[in-house]
């Protein structure tokens, strides 16, 4: 399960060097394909590839395919591809994405349990303030946890 924020960089090819942390759990569950892709454009996300099959498993139980299924499935794909590490952890992160979300130089690499998300450092740095958790942000996390005991 990824967890936690490290930083890392884009090199001058568009590689990211996955952060040791996550290298240690991707080694150990025998990864080395991914599915690089967005849903909004301003971040990457890096799919081990059997997570992501299980998310298009999950979309494809759905009994029609709704407006939102076919959304998510367009923008994934126009931002997505599949790729491999390489030797030295690196993974090449799609041209039109990394344009799109200015991902060169700094970044900032989120484990959200299943998957990584990449972000600009400077540009997620700037809109921390504007992320702050609210009241109703709170009451809704305080809800979803007394579901889940």
């Amino acid at each position: 399960m990824f967890r936690g924020n490290h930083p890392a960089k884009i090199d001058e090819k568009g590689r990211l060097k996955v952060p040791s942390a996550f290298k240690q759990l991707v080694d150990a569950a025998h990864v080395t394909q991914f599915y690089v892709t967005s849903s909004n454009g301003k971040s990457a996300e890096i799919w081990p590839l059997p997570e992501w099959e299980k998310r298009e498993e999950q979309l494809a139980d759905a009994s029609t395919m709704d407006d939102a299924v076919h959304k998510y499935l367009n923008l994934t794909s126009y931002y997505g591809q599949q790729v491999e590490m390489d030797n030295q952890a690196r993974l090449l992160l799609p041209q039109i994405l990394r344009t799109s979300a200015k991902l060169d130089g700094e970044v900032t690499v989120f484990g959200m349990r299943t998957y990584l998300e990449v972000h600009n450092r400077e540009a997620f740095e700037q809109n921390l303030p504007e992320n702050e958790l609210t009241a109703d942000d709170r009451r809704a996390m305080a809800e979803i946890l007394r579901r889940k005991s």
